[in-house]
């Protein structure tokens, strides 16, 4: 999304709603009184829920005046970690995993799936407005490559055809079930019958 079409879905004023206002107060029990800054990661994260997976500069300026600290230093936390969206993504948000295990099984085609399926670009929501995508660094499931994340789900040990029916499912708006396509219980490793063959 350019930074002008960003500018005009900025929200003019934000604050936590009263279940995160209680979430809140229960994070900041954690820190010491003269530390409570340190709180500013999960309040960015909640800020994120709370407003459709992605953080405007309302929120940031709210969380630095709820934890006593510059506005910029908010600013320069929530624009370091990838894990934070600056502008609008899709009700679907898919990050692709390309780190060499990914990519050796076949990552580059499930983005190439994503441009197809979802939109050309990166950060790009699809014409429907469920779906976008971005390629990331690793997601900490190399036994299970390919794989992606679809908002807080792992979809685990993909191929062209699953990557297919999980993009169509959420276009339609009715995603597939999260986990392992080859049936594969948590990081077990594969288990061969007496021919040599694999099975997860």
């Amino acid at each position: 999304m350019s930074l002008k079409k960003v500018h005009d879905v900025q929200p003019k004023d934000f604050k936590f709603s009263n279940e995160n206002l209680k979430k809140a107060d229960e994070i900041l029990k954690r820190y010491p009184n003269k530390n409570k800054k340190s709180a500013v990661m999960p309040f960015l994260y909640l800020a994120q829920r709370q407003n459709n997976n992605w953080i405007p500069l309302a929120a940031m300026k709210y969380i630095a005046n709820l934890l006593s600290m510059p506005y910029i230093a908010v600013y320069e936390v929530a624009t370091f970690y990838t894990m934070y969206n600056l502008a609008p993504v899709g009700k679907y948000f898919v990050q692709v995993c390309t780190t060499t295990p990914c990519l050796i099984r076949g990552a580059n085609k499930i983005v190439n799936l994503c441009k197809e399926k979802i939109s050309p670009n990166e950060n790009e929501i699809s014409k429907n407005g469920n779906c976008s995508w971005v390629e990331v660094e690793c997601l900490g499931a190399c036994v299970s490559a390919p794989m992606i994340q679809i908002n807080d789900d792992y979809y685990e040990d993909l191929d062209e055809k699953n990557t297919k029916e999980i993009l169509d499912s959420l276009i339609k708006d009715k995603p597939l079930k999260p986990g392992s396509y080859r049936g594969r219980k948590n990081t077990a490793p594969e288990k061969q019958n007496v021919n040599g063959e694999n099975h997860a």
